[in-house]
């Protein structure tokens, strides 16, 4: 039996507020580095809770749409936008981001997918897709895991994933470059951020656990959980990483 994958990460995410493995300094930083615009327009795809549109929203004067496809969370990220009184500047919809269709009236300033480059099949289609919607000049920000070293088999099998899950940092850097991007900025999550995002899932599912002992998902959540935290403790957490890369697309060069 196994537990509806949203039901399963709205129960485990129940305390992030930012839903990747990267700290609140770093995506501060980041932030800062974006220097967007006054009236700038970004799309975030896979927004979850919305925090990184909310926070670009309360440091810089954009509009934004933000696209999540999980019922639970797009949930929590209007809760999130009204509570901070961005429902003027957010635009959040319920929808897979491979049937968004941006309207072609005016290119992005920026556009972002950070850890879901599933909608577009890869880190490379993702790079592709977002650097047709943005404007000559803007920008493309993709969240991507990488292999730190080879990954073990053991690793593999337990977790039903690949080796191809993803590629180096140099080659996720290298992906966006080999398609005429400029390459600007990185932050990288260190051993302490994967600790903490991993950490809050499994005393998330516990809690769930312990509050909820009727649900008939609980053998199947804590399952899901104990596998996702063994497997992080005996080898994820020495050979994946996680990183958010910062693009440009080229500005257009006036004819002489």
């Amino acid at each position: 039996m196994k537990i509806d994958i949203w039901k399963y990460y709205g129960i485990t995410h129940a305390d992030h507020t930012v839903m990747n493995p990267m700290s609140s300094a770093k995506m501060s930083e980041l932030i800062e580095r974006l220097g967007l615009p006054s009236g700038a327009r970004v799309l975030d795809l896979g927004c979850g809770k919305a925090e990184f549109l909310c926070l670009l929203a309360e440091r810089y004067d954009v509009r934004g749409t933000g696209v999540e496809l999980s019922p639970i969370t797009i949930e929590a990220a209007r809760k999130n936008v009204a509570a901070r009184g961005l429902n003027e500047r957010i635009e959040l919809l319920h929808l897979d981001g491979a049937a968004y269709a941006h309207d072609g009236g005016t290119a992005l300033d920026l556009a972002a997918c950070i850890g879901a480059s599933w909608i577009y099949h890869g880190h490379k289609g993702t790079l592709e897709a977002l650097s047709k919607l943005v404007q000559p000049g803007g920008l493309v920000l993709v969240g991507e895991p990488f292999w730190k070293c080879e990954p073990a088999a053991a690793y593999l099998k337990l977790t039903e994933q690949s080796a191809d899950l993803c590629g180096t940092h140099a080659s996720n850097v290298q992906a966006g470059i080999e398609l005429g991007l400029s390459f600007l900025y990185a932050v990288v999550s260190n051993d302490d951020d994967w600790d903490r995002y991993e950490g809050l899932q499994w005393q998330a599912a516990e809690r769930y656990a312990a509050t909820h002992p009727n649900d008939p998902d609980i053998a199947p959540l804590l399952q899901t959980s104990n596998t996702h935290r063994d497997a992080y403790l005996r080898w994820g957490r020495e050979c994946l990483g996680w990183a958010m890369y910062l693009f440009q697309k080229p500005r257009e060069v006036a004819p002489r």
